[in-house]
């Protein structure tokens, strides 16, 4: 198999859309990657957002902060199809990370089904959200192939 072009590495509460065969690289820490592609136009993109866990107060999901990361997915998504407009089969996986002993579990699961929602409205079929708690993890994404990669 032959190595992608290039890597992009992918900041918190930042996308990154490609149209060649490069690699998108995110390390998750309590956060969600939400990554689109079409394998047939080999373009894709990683949406990078923060899920904050603030001490020892209740986790909540606002709606300021529902409005404004679905905002964002609005745009990645709208960013990709003018990259690439001839993408026509739109594929989403999502991974999320939370912390040892997060309470967040449930808004976290809560958000998850929000962004799962949004992407089959906006035509991508959706694979069920990978969510682990624990140790960070490092994601790799090759849109090109549909690659995901999760450590």
């Amino acid at each position: 198999m032959q190595s992608p072009s290039r890597e992009v590495i992918v900041a918190p509460d930042k996308f990154e859309i490609v149209t060649d065969d490069a690699v998108l690289k995110a390390d998750l820490h309590s956060a969600i990657a939400i990554c689109v592609y079409d394998a047939v136009e080999e373009a894709g993109a990683l949406l990078h957002l923060r899920f904050i866990i603030r001490g020892n107060k209740p986790v909540d999901v606002t709606d300021s902060m529902l409005a404004t990361e679905l905002l964002l997915l609005d745009r990645c998504v709208e960013a990709l199809r003018e990259a690439a407009p001839s993408a026509r089969n739109l594929q989403a996986k999502i991974a999320a990370h939370l912390p040892d002993g997060a309470d967040a579990v449930g808004p976290c699961n809560n958000m998850l089904t929000l962004v799962s929602c949004f992407l089959t409205d906006a035509g991508a079929s959706a694979a069920a959200p990978d969510m682990t708690v624990g140790a960070p993890r490092r994601l790799t994404f090759r849109p090109s192939m549909g690659w995901l990669h999760i450590r």
